[in-house]
């Protein structure tokens, strides 16, 4: 039976929803919505974890979140990615930041071509991505709680750290998916 609307494929719906008021919430010029916009990016990442802990427990993995899951996580990371290298015009920033969203790009584009291979077990989430992906999160929440004019300068540079080791984390488990995805790329 497939399961199309269990509380595993609703959180991460929910995920996908929350990407917009994120966004607007990163925005508005009120005391408060930055922090509202640190824990709804704090509710994303943890759902990201229960959402799969909770389909597999309770037998309710479906094609469907199987697709939307790393879909929900990637919209969530790039987004805020995007709008921390937009808000701090750091270049320094935004190097880790190319880095994550063009190994999700790539990694997702292998996937698709050895799925359509009948190969896609072997370019399957490692536990290497599983300590990126906490990495990642770790560091967005950091650098959306820091504030340039005037904020804890420790949390940008630990956040800015925890970007760095999850873009040199990225960047090793890409060379380890293409590493096993090599022999089935040349020929």
């Amino acid at each position: 039976m497939v399961v199309f609307m269990g509380i595993p494929n609703l959180l991460t719906w929910l995920r996908i929803l929350l990407v917009p008021i994120f966004v607007l919430l990163f925005y508005l010029p009120f005391h408060t919505s930055r922090v509202i916009a640190t824990l709804i990016f704090c509710f994303a990442a943890m759902t990201d974890w229960l959402d799969g802990y909770l389909a597999r427990s309770w037998g309710q993995v479906s094609k469907l979140g199987t697709f939307l899951d790393p879909v929900a996580d990637k919209l969530t990371v790039a987004t805020a990615l995007i709008l921390l290298v937009g808000e701090h015009q750091l270049p320094y920033l935004s190097i880790p930041a190319i880095v994550i969203v063009g190994r999700e790009i790539t990694v997702s584009a292998l996937r698709e071509w050895m799925a359509e291979v009948g190969k896609r077990a072997s370019v399957a989430v490692s536990f290497l991505g599983k300590i990126k992906t906490t990495l990642q999160m770790s560091a967005v929440i950091l650098l959306l709680l820091y504030q340039p004019d005037g904020g804890p300068a420790l949390l940008g540079s630990i956040g800015y750290v925890c970007l760095c080791s999850a873009a040199g984390l990225t960047l090793w488990s890409m060379c380890l998916y293409l590493k096993a995805a090599w022999r089935d790329l040349l020929s």
